[in-house]
């Protein structure tokens, strides 16, 4: 098995585009790259599509187990010639102080992983060989097996580092990547532009490629990538015999395209049709029997979801049948009454919660959390405790009930807790996004609810 994940000193040091380069590098070489991202980011996994024309997958270790991560790593790395996985952050940058929980370090340790190291070689020399003995020296565990130094744009630069960590540090130094500002990624409020509001990327491809060739060596990485396979124990699935057949509108467009490719996955391996449709641009739902969406950036596009009023009422409709919908962060932002921008200026949305959503100027929420649910819901029972994690710049104002009591722990104590979520008859929204492999089990209460509308709609045609 071919593998090998890309670690930072710290976040803006250079990796997404490292990562990226090397991704579409080998891509472009005829080799399979099965793209991964450790932690909860949709962002990253997007651009990772893109470069390795593959869906990316995220390792997370906080919604799932250690033998659920390997098997989720194992099932889509066996279809693969070599698998590229972007860390989180810098390198020992964990959960609170943890080093390796839900960090790229623990997850490079789980998997046998080696880790090519990211440094910036920006305004230093000899130095930069004490930067690499610390992350060596921190936990000599940990399987560092090379080093890349961005941000260095001459050969006599570059010689000067390359010498000094390789005869101080032991390790090889395989490459670099200049400062190019055309390489540079767009970024807003909660990271990279999507690629879907990019405009044709294959020159930047083309580029960040070409520059990756000429600087690393990739035959080395190659050769560095070659380990040992892991073992998994595969999680127990719910039977999809009597889901087979039913089909779940989902929003992807622009504005609605946060996903965690495993949970799409998840349902078509229950039996489940997933049928796109676009809240900006289609006028009326597809043939459907639960509607799912998901993350994004309704703010951005606020004006056109709101102009779009045939998809608002489509929508309201099915709520009001009783279509089971589920709704994560921008989700809820678009189901509520109105979406109201820094500026003040008001949008129309769904109108299926009362309520409106209030954009800020700092992040409102961030983190992993957990989310113990006050009465039954889509997709937890009372009681039941959903993990997950929020990242946004709004919060929901409203008056109706909150469906779920949240809360951070850390070092077995809770430091936040605050209330939120809104089930309304059969419409469960959050800003939580979850993972369903934490717990596969989950989707039955959503997916039941849809076997029961059904059933009750061909009882009343009858």
């Amino acid at each position: 098995m071919k593998k090998i994940l890309f670690g930072a000193t710290n976040s803006g040091a250079g990796k997404t585009t490292i990562t990226l380069g090397i991704m579409h590098a080998l891509t472009l070489r005829g080799l399979s790259v099965q793209p991964f991202k450790v932690g909860p980011d949709y962002l990253d996994t997007l651009w990772h599509a893109q470069a390795a024309k593959k869906p990316s997958c995220n390792l997370d270790a906080f919604m799932s187990s250690s033998q659920t991560l390997n098997f989720l790593f194992n099932k889509h790395a066996a279809h693969a010639d070599i698998s590229i996985i972007e860390g989180v952050m810098g390198l020992y940058d964990g959960y609170g102080t943890d080093p390796y929980f839900c960090g790229s370090a623990g997850l490079a340790k789980q998997l046998s992983c080696p880790v090519i190291l990211v440094v910036d070689g920006k305004a230093v020399s000899t130095s930069i060989a004490a930067t690499v003995m610390g992350f060596q020296k921190f936990d000599p565990n940990t399987p560092i097996a090379g080093v890349i130094v961005n941000r260095v744009n001459s050969d006599s630069h570059f010689e000067l580092l390359k010498t000094a960590i390789e005869k101080y540090c032991g390790i090889p130094v395989i490459g670099r990547l200049p400062a190019i500002t055309e390489l540079m990624l767009p970024s807003r409020h909660l990271g990279l532009v999507p690629t879907s509001e990019m405009e044709q990327m294959d020159d930047y491809w083309q580029k960040l490629a070409h520059a990756v060739e000429t600087y690393i060596d990739l035959d080395a990485l190659l050769k560095i990538s070659q380990t040992p396979d892991v073992t998994a124990q595969a999680p127990v699935l719910p039977v999809a015999k009597p889901y087979q057949g039913l089909k779940m509108a989902i929003a992807q467009d622009e504005a609605f395209n946060f996903y965690y490719q495993d949970n799409l996955d998840l349902l078509e391996e229950l039996g489940i049709t997933l049928v796109p449709f676009s809240p900006l641009k289609d006028s009326v739902l597809p043939d459907h029997h639960l509607i799912y969406i998901g993350g994004g950036f309704p703010e951005v596009f606020a004006t056109e979801l709101s102009q779009n009023k045939n998809m608002l009422t489509a929508l309201l409709n099915a709520h009001q049948k009783g279509t089971p919908i589920y709704a994560e962060c921008g989700g809820l932002m678009y189901l509520g009454q109105e979406l109201i921008d820094e500026g003040g200026q008001k949008y129309e949305m769904v109108g299926i919660l009362p309520g409106y959503s209030q954009m800020s100027k700092g992040l409102k929420r961030f983190g992993y959390c957990e989310a113990k649910a006050k009465e039954d819901t889509l997709l937890a029972a009372k009681g039941d405790v959903l993990k997950g994690h929020e990242f946004h710049h709004s919060e929901f104002i409203t008056d109706y009930p909150t469906a779920f009591d949240l809360y951070k722990i850390r070092d077995g104590e809770v430091i936040k807790s605050w209330q939120g979520g809104y089930q309304l008859n059969n419409t469960l929204a959050a800003y939580l996004h979850i993972h369903f492999y934490q717990k596969p089990a989950l989707l039955c209460h959503w997916l039941n609810r849809a076997l029961q509308q059904s059933e009750e709609a061909k009882t009343e045609k009858e």
